[in-house]
């Protein structure tokens, strides 16, 4: 069987298949080996003093001059840095390049990085997160760069020139088709700004043996797993929290003590205070077994020692970033953290225009002005003020008298209300069940035809209002946490 070699990385990808197949397991424990890393964090040769140098395991600061040294062992695979506020994100065609491969010789690795200062103060930024672009065929990867692209270059667009921007792709960037990063990278560098690269479950060797060597294909693309930056006032972190168990496309959401033990040391150095911006694949937390009424949590749905996440972010302001769902989600899980479970690039997996909760398929757009966060979810195909739909009475079976409104963003500090004639009648009754155009797309088993899998979700964004026969017209006005005002109407 033909198969195209990825050099270093102990894998062949399948030609037909694109699946990674793991080499014959290395006789030597390379982890036994320790190197010493050293080198000089830079601009224009002038040492940054202060910046965090990690090699996966332990932390240090640079001193006075930029430099750093750093006892490493041969179990990590590169050296990166934590690239301060002031200073632009190393990038190739937008893939965010942050770190070096790390080659000791007789025992010593040296690795400088060159760091270039921003043309404008970045205290003020944006970025956006596209979840689960998740593409099996070229097929989905023509209908990505035809859709998700053009939307990104076009919001980019509608904000002032010069603003800044960076990308976070929040995991399952393919669909365990490899040779389709090609295509991902692509897009991204059609956007013109730098991302940061999540794993998620479908992009990894599903056919490793272990947990450890699933992220074999990834790194040698976007390099370590879970990693740290800065802009402006935030720190953001970056983290795997799919754990492989072994067993082809079996997974579970856990976040290793390799992993916690080196974000305690990354957050050491973040002030207390600090708004921290974590970005993984599986949500922490989701409600949706709830809403399912299943006595247990899905393993593979959500993390299973977030407890250890929440009590190392307690000191600071914290937002929680994931996908992996395919339905959009927005909680307040503790007293410091909002957690936002994004709606999906790819929709119900390219099967049309919503995700399995009504949810239209887009992306998170973040504006951060000093240590404040606001944000909206940007549909695919729509202008930004599209930020619910409205189904007419009769649209629910269980509720045939009602209006229904889905208002996918939505969380506790949000108000709907609906108003009859030009008359405001209160606030509408929030209502967990299915969302009504996806019962008509996904429901029944040989909908859809492209992925008969997919189902409707449910969800508690759906809100109800039980409105007068005699109306001539409805009209629905929601608003938003941040008091942005958005309507629409529907006649009778």
């Amino acid at each position: 069987m033909k198969s195209i070699g990825l050099a270093g990385l102990g894998v062949t990808l399948d030609a037909n298949l694109g699946l990674a197949r793991p080499k014959e397991a290395a006789t030597t424990n390379k982890e036994v080996a320790v190197a010493t890393l050293s080198g000089k964090v830079h601009a224009q040769g002038q040492g940054i003093a202060g910046v965090a140098v990690t090699d996966g395991i332990n932390v240090t600061l640079t001193d006075a001059k930029g430099q750093y040294t750093l006892e490493s062992s041969g179990a990590t695979d590169f050296v990166y840095i934590s690239v301060p506020r002031g200073y632009e994100f190393p990038q190739e065609k937008s893939i965010a390049r942050f770190y070096r491969q790390k080659e000791p010789v007789k025992g010593r690795f040296k690795a400088d990085f060159e760091l270039r200062k921003l043309a404008q103060d970045d205290t003020q930024h944006n970025f956006i997160v596209w979840a689960d672009p998740q593409m099996i065929s070229k097929a989905d990867a023509a209908e990505f760069k035809a859709t998700a692209v053009p939307d990104t270059q076009k919001l980019l667009a509608s904000y002032s020139a010069g603003t800044l921007f960076h990308g976070i792709g929040c995991g399952d960037l393919v669909w365990d088709h490899f040779e389709l990063f090609d295509d991902y990278q692509q897009g991204v560098a059609s956007t013109g700004i730098p991302f940061f690269q999540v794993i998620g479950n479908h992009d990894m060797d599903i056919t490793a043996r272990t947990d450890d060597h699933s992220s074999d294909t990834f790194k040698k693309l976007f390099g370590p797993t879970y990693y740290s930056f800065n802009r402006g006032e935030i720190h953001y972190v970056v983290l795997d929290d799919v754990f492989f168990i072994g067993s082809a496309k079996k997974y579970i959401g856990y976040l290793t003590e390799r992993q916690l033990a080196w974000l305690e040391q990354d957050l050491a150095h973040v002030k207390p205070g600090t708004t921290v911006v974590v970005s993984l694949h599986i949500p922490p937390y989701t409600k949706q077994h709830v809403r399912n009424k299943d006595k247990e949590e899905p393993m593979g749905g959500v993390v299973s020692n977030r407890k250890e996440l929440y009590r190392l972010l307690k000191p600071y302001k914290a937002h929680i970033m994931s996908g992996h769902t395919h339905f959009n989600e927005v909680l307040l899980t503790e007293e410091n953290v909002v957690e936002h479970v994004h709606g999906t690039v790819c929709g119900a997996w390219w099967t049309g225009p919503i995700c399995t909760d009504g949810t239209p398929g887009g992306y998170g757009v973040y504006e951060v002005r000093g240590g404040e966060v606001k944000w909206y979810y940007k549909a695919i195909g729509q202008e930004r003020n599209h930020q619910f739909r409205i189904y007419p009475k009769g649209s629910l079976p269980d509720r045939p008298d009602d209006l229904v409104v889905n208002v996918w963003n939505w969380d506790p500090s949000w108000k709907v209300a609906w108003f009859e004639d030009g008359t405001r009648r209160g606030e509408m009754q929030q209502h967990t069940g299915f969302d009504p155009l996806s019962v008509r797309l996904h429901g029944g088993p040989n909908l859809p035809a492209k992925h008969k899998f997919v189902d409707p979700t449910l969800t508690d964004h759906l809100f109800v209002a039980n409105v007068s026969a005699q109306a001539k017209e409805i009209r629905v006005e929601v608003t938003d946490r941040f008091g942005q005002v958005y309507t629409d109407t529907l006649s009778a």
